[in-house]
């Protein structure tokens, strides 16, 4: 891992990133991913992965193997069941922050069928829409694990909240704990114009993504839903929302490989 020296920001349109769709499945990536395969576009920091999916009702993600990657998953709407090789099993649904480690290696499958968690409940007809995240751990070979927790409470006051993180600084925080100890999520849910605007915090990389809404970024502009913006020895910047919005940002202290 290292770090780079050269300020810059890169606005990345929604419109313009690669895209697998299926009959189930509208998936955008923000990097490249599976078949999609661009050199220029491989990661930013430690972000390797950044995929917007829906998934349609009864369908998603059969089960499949991850190894050494530290996994953020981050639902927008509906529900996301998760089930996992070391037992785990549950619902992932707005405000819940969830992490899988796959370290020395993880089966899992992510399906929109919460109706099957819980006898006699009504199958529902709502998609599930979520950002998944993937960021290198600090070594190789770690035992793999999961954690989830709340946060909802929280994002009610319009600020950014740290939902996953591996510095030091953010240890007493409330978040989940993802091994890499260069990196932390933030999330921040604005009300619209009359809510407060958020500081991005300083960081030699930042990532953020508008997951919902639309933003102004001093200096930068006009964001909208799917748009994101990679910055290097840079932050400090004011975020304001133009509507009610939800705002993704990774801060990062080293990066992988060179850029």
């Amino acid at each position: 891992m290292s770090t780079l020296t050269t300020p810059h920001i890169d606005v990345h349109r929604g419109g313009d990133r690669m895209k697998t769709r299926v009959a189930w499945l509208d998936s955008k990536h923000s990097f490249s991913f599976g078949e999609h395969y661009d050199p220029e576009n491989t990661h930013h920091g430690l972000l390797l992965v950044n995929n917007e999916d829906i998934v349609t009702p009864g369908q998603g993600f059969d089960t499949h193997p991850h190894r050494d990657m530290e996994i953020v998953t981050w639902v927008l709407s509906g529900s996301l069941v998760h089930q996992d090789s070391l037992g785990h099993s549950g619902i992932i649904y707005p405000g819940l922050a969830q992490r899988m480690s796959a370290g020395t290696g993880i089966l899992h499958s992510e399906k929109n069928d919460a109706w099957r968690m819980s006898p006699g409940t009504t199958e529902h007809a709502d998609p599930v829409h979520f950002v998944q995240m993937w960021v290198v751990p600090d070594e190789p070979g770690l035992s793999p694990g999961y954690q989830q927790l709340e946060v909802d409470d929280e994002l009610a006051g319009g600020g950014l909240v740290t939902v996953a993180s591996g510095l030091p600084r953010y240890r007493d925080r409330t978040a989940i704990a993802i091994n890499s100890s260069h990196a932390a999520l933030h999330v921040a849910r604005m009300p619209g114009e009359s809510g407060p605007p958020v500081e991005l915090p300083e960081a030699p990389y930042l990532h953020l993504f508008v997951a919902r809404g639309e933003i102004d970024m001093a200096g930068v502009g006009t964001l909208y839903e799917g748009d994101a913006v990679r910055l290097a020895r840079s932050g400090g910047q004011r975020i304001t929302a133009n509507l009610p919005s939800e705002i993704l940002v990774w801060e990062m202290h080293a990066r992988l490989g060179a850029q």
